[in-house]
């Protein structure tokens, strides 16, 4: 009796202490998750800095790309040192980049604006952004895709906070000094949350979860052997398009949501009036739409246990590759805004299914270093998404281009997702497979 009601009580610290540490993670994703309301920054700075669109575009595309490689490193960085250091060091880079990217406005000094934003910041938050995912994975190996969806939820839903906040701010203290204090805000947050994290041991594992946890660590894949896989490079390129589509969109969701609202504005608005209206109303969709990025990132990663991750990630491409080639026919900013939403979701989604996908794939003991490597994709459509539809800008005047290069990529993505089998491991017959995983032969 001594020993069950022992056990038990291990169990409710177990659940508690688990439970704390996904609160911490979100907190952190919250955080690194605001990048994705840099276009809010961007019609302030083109007007008052002198910069152009694309100048502005590449500040983005720089942070991006290096949050893939950032990430990539710390996955290696978290497996060996755990997730307490490297989450605190992502907090100090992401803040103190912040911070030096204001002092770059302030000084109309583009080369801080990318050295602070671009790349100490984006090195912050590749950092941050996979030791909670990893950490997560470890902790409830029984909700894998409801976990990750929770965590990178907050990263999605990070840009609705600085979309309804920073526009003000940005009115009343203007882009230089707002940035500076998200910097301090950021600093303060990650850093304090990071010491709430920590890898689970193996025996507590064992006895609180699944009597085969023990059996499916031992399954894992090495990370050489894993990355020597065809899947691992599937789940790479599915990863790649599904960003590029969406990363591109979001880059210009303020500027093109502030172009169709236009004709809805009354015509005694006028000069600095005029300006705060049209981007009130690219904030209003970048903020919007924010909540539908996180909210895809919890909903499909769920639905994922349940149908399956390959079969999620079919679905969301042949979606969103009809809705892309849809779009450039839109001529309302209300439709735009249901569109882009669904959009976001679904590009949210693929973020938290893939962290799942893989442990499914090549298990959890190196995930760390597996996953962080797969989202060199993320470097990569860092730089591709947002100079697709900057490029469109600029030679098209409008994104109708860019829309439909973006279907045609995710069209590529879905027949990625309809190759995939799972990978075999040298020390059994194949991995276990998902649920709604175990053939080929369903329609989705």
């Amino acid at each position: 009796m001594e020993g069950s009601q022992a056990i038990s009580l291990n169990r409710q610290i177990f659940q508690r202490k688990r439970w704390s540490i996904a609160v911490a993670a979100v907190v952190i994703q919250l955080c690194l998750g605001t990048v994705y309301g840099w276009s809010i920054f961007k019609n302030e700075l083109v007007a008052n800095h002198g910069w152009d669109e694309l100048a502005t575009s590449i500040t983005f595309m720089v942070c991006i790309g290096v949050i893939g490689l950032a990430a990539a490193f710390g996955g290696i960085l978290v497996d060996r040192k755990g997730p307490r250091l490297v989450a605190t060091l992502a907090g100090v880079l992401f803040g103190i980049g912040t911070i030096i990217a204001g002092l770059g406005i302030a000084k109309t000094n583009l080369p801080m604006l990318y050295l602070g934003y671009g790349v100490i910041a984006g090195m912050g938050n590749g950092l941050g952004y996979v030791t909670p995912i990893a950490t997560l994975i470890r902790w409830f190996p029984d909700k894998r895709g409801l976990v990750t969806g929770l965590a990178v939820m907050g990263f999605g839903a990070g840009s609705f906070f600085i979309g309804q906040i920073a526009p003000g701010m940005i009115a009343s203290w203007g882009a230089a000094r707002t940035l500076a204090s998200w910097g301090a805000v950021f600093l303060v947050l990650i850093v304090t949350a990071a010491q709430w994290l920590e890898n689970p041991a193996t025996d507590k594992l064992a006895i609180n979860q699944e009597s085969d946890i023990k059996r499916k660590e031992s399954e894992s894949f090495g990370y050489q052997e894993a990355l020597h896989t065809s899947q691992w490079w599937l789940e790479w390129g599915m990863l790649l398009l599904n960003i590029t589509a969406g990363i591109g969109l979001i880059s210009q969701l303020s500027p093109i949501a502030s172009e169709l609202y236009r004709p809805l504005i009354t015509p005694d608005l006028a000069g600095r009036d005029l300006i705060q209206a049209v981007d009130a109303a690219g904030g209003t969709l970048v903020a919007i739409a924010a909540v539908f990025n996180g909210l895809g990132r919890l909903i499909w990663s769920w639905l994922s246990d349940s149908l399956g991750r390959r079969r999620i990630f079919s679905i969301m491409f042949l979606s969103q590759a009809i809705l892309y080639a849809i779009t450039p026919h839109v001529n309302s900013y209300y439709l735009f805004m249901i569109i882009a939403c669904y959009l976001l979701a679904c590009y949210g989604g693929g973020f938290a299914t893939m962290p799942a996908f893989a442990a499914d794939s090549f298990g959890t003991k190196n995930i760390g270093r597996i996953y962080g490597t797969m989202l060199t994709a993320w470097s990569v459509a860092g730089l591709c998404g947002p100079l697709i539809f900057a490029a469109a800008r600029k030679t098209t005047h409008n994104f109708s281009a860019a829309l439909y290069i973006s279907s045609v990529l995710l069209l590529v993505g879905f027949f990625l997702s309809r190759l995939y089998k799972n990978p075999r491991h040298q020390s059994r017959p194949q991995l276990a497979s998902t649920p709604g995983e175990n053939s080929l032969k369903s329609p989705l």
